[in-house]
């Protein structure tokens, strides 16, 4: 059993519905630029619609060139929490944690604490997958119904960080279109799971999030 704390790595965007995308580069002071450090969160409905996919990037703005030193960090939890009665408390996670060149995944399950402490649901271990080098052909693993991914993507990310500023300064008034994206050719180190909706509650709408918690 392993006791993690958030470290401050940004729970991102609470949402129910059918796609969710929410981006946070770089913005949270504690872990900007560091390995807990999360710049996206995604769900959606999967190709096959009796599942829904759910994606934690962390690490932005990693050049090609680093792109293949990267690593997720041990240390670091990556936990997706589901609220399944709108009372805007995780009623399941399901965590995400690297060892060894592999990711491992544990639920969804309830669980055993709520809010900033996490403890590693090992007895719900679900399933892991060799994780993905740069370059190479993407690894995807299926156990119990589910589908795991990790390691290095391209940002998928659109963003003009310039004309924000400008916008910001009170120099333009709008985005340009199409604009210029910031992140273009920058990567980030992707962890993807996909579930039956059947694992993730009935009631046909749910809110998530994702931390990132660092072991303390």
């Amino acid at each position: 059993m392993k006791n993690m704390k958030i470290y401050l790595g940004i729970g991102v965007a609470v949402v129910a519905g059918f796609f969710l995308v929410a981006a946070d580069h770089i913005d949270a002071p504690a872990v900007a630029g560091g390995t807990s450090d999360i710049t996206d969160f995604y769900a959606f409905q999967g190709q096959n619609t009796d599942n829904l996919v759910f994606v934690a990037n962390v690490q932005g703005l990693i050049s090609p060139a680093n792109t293949s030193d990267a690593a997720f960090d041990e240390n670091v939890l990556i936990e997706f929490n589901i609220d399944t009665d709108q009372d805007n408390i995780e009623d399941l996670v399901i965590q995400a944690i690297p060892r060894n060149g592999k990711m491992y995944f544990f639920g969804p399950s309830a669980p055993s604490t709520t809010g900033l402490n996490s403890t590693i649901l090992i007895e719900n271990a679900k399933g892991s997958v060799d994780i993905s080098q740069y370059g190479e052909s993407a690894i995807i693993e299926n156990a119990n119904q589910m589908k795991f991914f990790a390691g290095p993507r391209d940002d998928p990310f659109f963003m003009d960080f310039a004309r924000y500023g400008d916008i910001i300064a009170g120099n333009e008034t709008e985005f340009a279109n199409p604009g210029s994206d910031t992140f273009a050719g920058s990567n980030v180190m992707s962890i993807v799971v996909e579930v039956p909706k059947n694992l993730v509650g009935s009631t046909g709408t749910i809110n998530t999030w994702v931390e990132s918690k660092r072991k303390q």
